[in-house]
């Protein structure tokens, strides 16, 4: 009995790569017929599963990218400006864009919040995008937008300043704080890269109690107002 179990095993090893050829052809074709009618181990098709669905790439969840250029537009092609954000001075205001350089319009328009003067540069656009607003420092007023730009005489170089168009948010830095030159002071509407120049005034008819800040655009994103 051993002996011939002896025979069979040395038969079997002089042909040990016929056999093994015919083992491994008769494995798989079991093993395709198991998956087939769905009876094959749960681990082997659960891995086939896992390799016929295709991957799903992660979704993105990064911010908006920030564009640090000066123009997006070109001339008369900009954003109108809505609203504005001095975190540091605590400004908070929308901005009203008038078409008219009528000084009535002009007034009646800064009981709205801050102006965009009709013929400066939009936001977006190369030139200076020139905003007036009203300073006040009674304790109390009627009327919120008299306090527009309150306190914008205290502004450190560097500081942010925030304006809105409908769909982006443009970032510019504080360059100058001054107080204005009445008899000699000309702001300058046409200015190489994307400048915001910020007047406090009583009223487009009066040169006195001014401020002038100058800002440069640090960056842009896509972004509405109050994000």
């Amino acid at each position: 009995m051993i002996g011939a179990l002896y025979r069979a095993i040395a038969r079997i090893m002089t042909k040990r790569w016929n056999f093994l050829g015919a083992f491994l052809l008769v494995f798989f074709i079991t093993l395709s017929a198991l998956v087939a009618l769905g009876i094959a181990p749960r681990e082997l098709m659960l891995s086939e599963r896992r390799e016929s669905t295709p991957r799903e790439e992660p979704r993105s969840t990064s911010t908006p990218v920030r564009q640090n250029i000066d123009t997006l537009f070109e001339a008369g092609e900009g954003e109108s400006p809505v609203g504005i954000e001095i975190p540091s001075v605590g400004v908070k205001a929308n901005v009203v864009n008038p078409t008219s350089t009528d000084i009535r319009t002009l007034d009646e328009a800064l009981l709205s919040g801050a102006v965009r003067y009709p013929t400066s540069a939009k936001l977006g656009e190369e030139g200076n995008v020139l905003l007036f607003g009203h300073s006040s420092y009674l304790p109390i007023v009627q009327n919120q937008s008299f306090k527009a730009f309150n306190e914008i005489s205290k502004l450190e170089p560097g500081a942010p300043i925030v304006v809105y168009s409908e769909g982006r948010r443009y970032v510019y830095a504080v360059e100058t704080v001054r107080e204005a030159d009445v008899e000699n002071d000309a702001i300058p509407l046409s200015r190489d890269g994307s400048m915001l120049t910020l007047v406090t005034c009583n009223s487009f008819g009066d040169t006195s109690d001014r401020f002038i800040v100058t800002a440069s655009l640090v960056s842009v994103a896509t972004a509405s107002r109050g994000e």
